[in-house]
C-alpha cells in the first residue's frame, strides 16, 4: 500500500513500484487524482481514497496489505494516525519523513505495541536517513563501545519539493533532542558553530547542527556515549553569501517559526513548483562520512557517496517495503533502518542505483 501517492515523492515511488514489478495500491485523500496518477504512471493500479485522520478508513485501507509506504507529510502534522492503523491492522509501515520529533513520537508512542503485534515501524526510509545509518552501524562495528558516533552530511546541488519545504518548517521550528553522556535530551538553542573534514574533494567545511534521525537511531543499535550529528552550511544555507551569517540567523528564525509567520511561509512555499525537475535532482549528490570514536583513542571512518537523493528514496522505500513484505521477515517494533535490515545488504544493493561506500581498513586521526 502506497499512501500520499500523488504528491512529488509518492509519483516517484509509484514509479518504484511499476519498475520493480510489484504488487500495490495507491491511496490518499482525493480519489480523481489518485485515478489519474494509475492511469499515468501506475499501470493501472487499484486506488483506495481515505482521509489521513479517519482511524477507521485507515484500518481498513491497510486489511490484508503486508506493508504500507507513507509519503504523505508533513509527519509531525499528519502521521499518527496511519503509524495507529499499521499496528492495529498488522501491517509493517516505512515512510519518507526526515522530521526528528515525529520519528521520537513513532518510537515512543508506538514502539511497545508494534513489538507486541509482532510489526515494524521504520520511519525516515528515504535518503534522510538510510545511508547515514547503515553507514554509521558498519563503522562502529567491532570497535564499541564508543565515546562518539558522528554523522556529517554534504550536499550539492539540492533542490527541495514542496513537501520537503513544509517538512523543515516542522524540524526548524524546535522540540528535537540530542543524545549525551547516554541519554536523549533537549536540544539546546543559540549559536552552533564547527567543522568537519569530509576528505577530498569535499574537504573540510563549516557546519550547522543537524536534527537528524540517526540521534535517535544510532543508540539503538550502537554502544555509544554520543551521537553527533552535522550539516555543512553550504547545504544549508539558501545562498552562498548567506553562509557566515547562518549560524547567528538560525536561532532567531527558530523562534520565529512558533509565530504565525510559520504559517503564512506554509501558504508562499503552496505557490511554488512540485519539486525539481528529473534533470535538477539527478544533478544533485552527497557524501555521508561517519566518525566512530572508541574508548581507546582510535577513531574509525566510513563514507556513503551517491546523488539524486529524491530517486534514492523512492528505491529505498520500495526496497524496504519489499523486504518486509516477503516471506520471512520477522523483526518488530519502532526500528532504525540498520535494525530493521542488515546494513551491508542494504547497502550493496543501492549500489545498483549509484550509491558507493567504503570503511576505512585502519584508525584514521581523531
Amino acid at each position: 500500500m502506497l499512501y500520499g501517492a500523488t504528491g512529488y515523492t509518492g509519483r516517484l515511488v509509484t514509479g518504484e513500484l511499476v519498475r520493480r514489478g510489484l504488487d500495490f495500491t495507491l491511496a490518499g485523500r482525493n480519489r480523481e487524482k489518485l485515478e489519474r496518477l494509475s492511469e499515468e504512471l501506475g499501470g493501472g493500479a487499484p486506488v483506495v481514497a481515505a482521509a489521513v485522520d479517519d482511524d477507521a478508513a485507515l484500518r481498513d485501507l491497510l486489511a490484508g496489505a503486508r506493508a504500507v509506504i507513507n509519503c504523505a507529510g508533513p509527519f509531525t502534522l499528519a502521521g499518527d494516525a496511519l503509524v495507529r492503523a499499521a499496528v492495529a491492522s498488522g501491517t509493517h509501515y516505512v515512510d519518507s519523513t526526515g522530521e526528528q520529533p515525529y520519528m521520537q513520537m513513532v518510537f515512543e508512542r508506538h514502539g511497545e505495541a508494534a513489538e507486541r503485534a509482532g510489526v515494524a515501524l521504520v520511519p525516515a526510509m528515504g535518503f534522510d536517513y538510510v545511508p547515514g545509518d547503515l553507514i554509521a552501524r558498519l563503522t562502529a562495528r567491532g570497535h564499541e563501545p564508543l565515546v562518539e558516533l558522528v554523522v556529517a552530511y554534504a550536499v550539492r546541488g539540492f533542490g527541495a519539493s514542496r513537501g520537503t519545504m513544509r517538512s523543515t518548517l516542522e524540524i526548524l521550528k524546535g522540540g528535537d533532542v540530542v543524545y549525551e553522556d547516554g541519554d536523549w535530551r533537549p536540544a539546546a538553542g543559540g549559536v552552533f558553530r564547527a567543522t568537519f573534514d569530509f576528505g577530498p574533494p569535499v574537504g573540510r567545511q563549516p557546519m550547522a547542527r543537524y536534527p537528524s534521525g540517526e540521534v535517535l537511531t544510532v543508540p539503538r543499535h550502537t554502544r555509544t556515549r554520543r551521537v553527533t550529528s552535522l550539516l555543512t552550511l553550504k547545504t544549508a544555507a539558501p545562498h552562498p553569501a548567506l553562509v557566515p551569517a547562518l549560524p547567528f540567523v538560525m536561532p532567531g528564525f527558530a523562534l520565529a517559526l512558533r509565530t504565525p509567520l510559520r504559517g503564512a511561509l506554509g501558504r508562499a512555499i503552496g505557490a511554488l513548483p512540485e519539486g525539481p525537475s528529473e534533470s535538477a535532482r539527478r544533478a544533485s549528490d552527497f557524501t555521508i562520512v561517519a566518525v566512530a570514536r572508541a574508548e581507546d583513542g582510535s577513531a574509525h571512518r566510513g563514507v556513503v557517496r551517491g546523488s539524486d537523493p529524491y530517486g534514492l528514496t523512492a528505491v529505498t522505500l520500495v526496497y524496504g517495503a519489499e523486504r518486509m513484505a516477503s516471506g520471512g521477515y520477522d523483526r518488530a517494533g519502532a526500528l532504525g533502518p540498520a535494525a530493521a535490515y542488515d546494513p551491508e545488504t542494504f547497502l550493496n544493493y543501492l549500489g545498483d542505483h549509484g550509491v558507493t561506500w567504503e570503511l576505512d581498513r585502519a584508525p584514521v586521526a581523531a
